[in-house]
């Protein structure tokens, strides 16, 4: 008797939507490893960032993408082309929304969602969010403005911080994979390198720590990552645009500057499950949101 064929799976899942509904959030829980900065800041996201999970009959390659906003300078424009990107080449795509957003915020990237013939799941986000005794008929209320906006998707309400109903998402999207071999080795978590996730967290942090316009006055560069056996050594750079930023940065006697470089190791240290010895320093880059030259040093303006 001839032995069944084993059916292998393989696909793009492109995750987009606005800012600060939970995407980075459900690519972790979906992913099963800290792969996006999930922070309750928005445009937290801005790079398109995959993260793949395998099985024996799978591979999904997840793509979180940045929050989509009318841009205001090169660095939004860089980011949206991430958002829109995610459109053309997915095999399936999952637009996030939550329970709070208005279903016609952001109606140009919708209507480029209305004309993809690709399979798409709307996701209702932070459901955990509706306690009270109208909730139910809130959230249906959501359901139908959203299936008027996007007839043909799938609807499925969620909470990725809870992981509820990410596992029928995980199973209704290895039922609309197509039949493919893996795109990437079976051991491969990310596509992106380690001095990307370095200059993440060290991000991360300054999101958390500093207010308004800071952290999004920032990128960091990871000028030497060096590990050995026992050890990894990192020296980073963060660059701000004014001298004004850098001395918030730095704070009173380098305290704030400790601070962030601590807390990054910590959680440096947790991502890579080694000691690391880091150093970090701040810099001066004039302008460099609105600088081709410097977005492109920094990884943006590249095909994603």
């Amino acid at each position: 008797m001839k032995s069944e064929k084993l059916i292998h799976k393989a696909g793009f899942v492109n995750i987009v939507g606005n800012p600060n509904v939970g995407k980075s959030t459900l690519m972790n829980q979906l992913v099963g490893e800290r792969i996006s900065i999930a922070t309750f800041k928005a445009q937290t996201t801005r790079h398109r960032i995959m993260g793949i999970v395998n099985t024996p009959e799978m591979q999904i390659v997840f793509s979180d993408t940045p929050g989509v906003l009318k841009p205001n300078y090169k660095l939004q424009e860089s980011m949206l082309a991430f958002s829109e990107s995610a459109l053309q080449d997915a095999d399936v795509l999952l637009y996030v929304t939550d329970v709070v957003e208005d279903p016609e915020k952001n109606m140009d990237f919708l209507e480029k969602v209305q004309k993809i013939d690709t399979p798409v799941i709307l996701l209702i986000n932070k459901i955990d969010e509706l306690a009270s005794p109208e909730s139910q008929a809130r959230l249906t209320n959501i359901v139908e403005r959203w299936h008027a906006l996007l007839p043909k998707a799938e609807i499925l309400p969620i909470s990725a911080k809870n992981k509820f109903g990410t596992d029928i998402l995980l199973k209704r999207i290895q039922e609309l994979l197509p039949e493919s071999p893996a795109y990437f080795d079976k051991d491969q978590l990310t596509d992106k390198p380690a001095r990307f996730f370095v200059s993440e967290i060290i991000r991360e942090k300054i999101l958390l720590y500093y207010d308004k316009e800071i952290p999004y006055s920032v990128e960091v560069s990871v000028e030497r990552f060096k590990e050995d056996e026992k050890h990894i050594h990192i020296n980073a750079i963060i660059y701000v645009e004014r001298d004004s930023q850098k001395g918030i940065i730095i704070g009173h006697q380098g305290v704030a500057l400790k601070k962030v470089s601590t807390e990054a190791r910590k959680a440096l240290e947790k991502f890579f499950d080694k000691p690391i010895y880091l150093e970090v320093f701040v810099k001066v880059d004039k302008d460099w949101r609105s600088s081709e030259r410097e977005l492109e040093h920094f990884g943006y303006n590249q095909a994603p």
